[in-house]
Formats: structure tokens, sequence, C-alpha cells
């Protein structure tokens, strides 16, 4: 019973299938939130707006963190790094292309 009332308080992970849209996102979120929700209030007082907030901050951030570790986002992340950087790589050899030229670079080798 602890090790159910302990996985509730910490919540479910996320599996990837729910990280995939942000419709499953929204939906996998409203769940865990209602639930975290719940499980605090249990009868008691009404939960405030703060506390509210809390939940679904916290509960966002760990959204994030699932979205970050998937190997999809590793990989977009990637190409978004190599475009970046071969634009910049582009923009820095436009800039020195004559004076590379004058050294001996040629456009392309064999």
């Amino acid at each position: 019973m602890t090790e159910r009332k302990e996985e509730k308080k910490e919540g479910q992970p996320y599996s990837p299938e729910e990280m995939l849209s942000f419709d499953r996102i929204k939906r996998a979120m409203t769940s865990r939130v209602l639930d975290r929700i719940e499980e605090l209030w249990q009868g008691k007082q009404p939960i405030n707006v703060e506390q509210v907030n809390e939940v679904i901050s916290s509960e966002w951030q760990r959204v994030k963190d699932t979205v970050r570790s998937t190997p999809a986002a590793r990989e977009a992340f990637r190409k978004y790094l190599e475009h970046t950087v071969s634009e910049q790589i582009e923009k820095l050899m436009k800039e020195d292309k004559t004076e590379l030229e004058s050294l001996g670079v040629v456009e392309k080798s064999l």
C-alpha cells in the first residue's frame, strides 16, 4: 500500500507515446494533475489556486524533462544544431572567401 501511495505522490512516468503531440501531452498531464490534486485534497479543505498552480507547474516541468530525454528530441536538437552550425560556417566562409582563396583554398577538392 505504501508503494502505491508513493507512486501516486510522485506521479506516473510519462510514456513516449504520450509525448508525441500537444493533444496527448495535455490529456496525460491533465489526468496526472487531477490525480495529484485529489490526493492533496482527500476530503479536506478546498485546494487554493496557488496549490493548483504549483501542481500544474511541477507537472509541466516533468513533461518538459520527459520530452527532452526522448531519442526523438535529441535527434531533432542535433538536426537543429547541424543546421545552425552550418549556417554560421557558411557565413564565415563568405566573409573571408577572398582572403582564403588568395591563400590557396579552392572551391572543391578532388
